[in-house]
Order: structure tokens, then C-alpha cells, then sequence
């Protein structure tokens, strides 16, 4: 699975059932290495997730790693806290947004 087609995917479930994001505002960043790498955004707003390549508006938070490593946290199959850790993620930012985001994640992995 590419970065595109998992980022569509998780759009898509959350935009199915947005329990996990009801009242929720907030732009990500995604700084990807790697063969699929790039920038890549992703907000909440209006209890919508979209998602888009580059990075056009300001984030409250920015997370850099690989896209490989990228795709394994969206799928739950990376410990972010790991990664974190041992330097494989790199956080710029709110903090706190990443840790919205790590739930946010959880709610939807299947």
C-alpha cells in the first residue's frame, strides 16, 4: 500500500463514522522519507478529515519519519512512543496534537 492510498483509506473511515473527531480542529503535517515519500497534510475540521500532498496551511503539528514507518503507524502496527524513542519519529509542535493524533489513529485501525 502506498502513502496515498493508506491516507485515503484512513479518510475514508473516518469520514464513514467521525466519532473520534466530533469537535475536533486541527492540521497535521507528514515530513515522509523514502521511495513514497514528500509532505503531505492532513486536517480535521468540520468533523471531515481531508488530506493533501504538500503542505499549504499551518500545522499545529508536524511529524517526519519514513514512509514505511509512516504506513505502519497508521495501521497500528508501530508504536509511536517506540518510534519516538528511538528516533525513527521526529515531532515538531504541539505535543499534545500528537498524542490527539495517536487516539485519533487508535479509534480507526482495524
Amino acid at each position: 500500500m502506498t502513502v496515498e492510498q493508506t491516507l485515503r483509506a484512513l479518510s475514508e473511515k473516518i469520514n464513514a463514522n467521525p466519532h473520534a473527531i466530533q469537535g475536533f480542529h486541527a492540521i497535521y503535517h507528514f515530513l515522509l522519507s523514502g521511495d513514497d515519500g514528500g509532505q503531505y497534510q492532513v486536517t480535521f475540521a468540520g468533523n471531515h478529515a481531508t488530506y493533501s500532498k504538500g503542505t499549504p496551511d499551518e500545522a499545529k503539528c508536524t511529524l517526519e519519519l519514513s514512509d514505511a514507518n509512516f504506513i505502519k503507524l497508521v495501521e497500528g502496527t508501530l508504536n509511536p512512543t517506540a518510534a519516538f524513542m528511538l528516533g525513527k519519529l521526529k515531532i515538531n509542535g504541539d505535543i499534545g496534537h500528537s498524542l490527539k493524533l495517536q487516539t485519533i489513529l487508535n479509534a480507526y485501525q482495524s
